[in-house]
């Protein structure tokens, strides 16, 4: 049952990610920004814009991964893995993601 509400959280997740869509999708198409591991968004190319939307956007998904791991009796790092785990999974061709490694590369 958990892990019901924990996909459902996160699918709920995820579809607030795309109110930032156009910023971010920009920034991603641009090669400002890409998706980690972690769940969180890395600045790939360190502009003034990309350093202020990848901080306003982590801000807000680990509010979202703070949330969903209280209502699941999970860890906060738990929920953000799974969830960089599916943004990686989704990000367009072209765009960047950070391999466990620790290295930028163009999916």
């Amino acid at each position: 049952m958990k892990t019901v509400k924990m996909l459902i959280a996160m699918i709920a997740l995820l579809a607030s990610m795309a109110a930032y869509a156009l910023d971010l999708d920009g920034a991603k198409g641009q090669g400002l920004g890409g998706e980690q591991p972690d769940g969180y968004l890395g600045v790939v190319k360190a502009t003034p814009q990309a350093v202020e939307l990848v901080s306003d956007i982590n801000a807000k998904r680990r509010d979202a991964y703070e949330r969903i791991a209280r209502q699941n009796g999970i860890t906060l790092d738990q929920v953000a893995r799974l969830a960089g785990q599916k943004a990686i999974e989704k990000t367009a061709e072209g765009h960047y993601v950070k391999t466990p490694g620790g290295q930028w590369v163009t999916k």
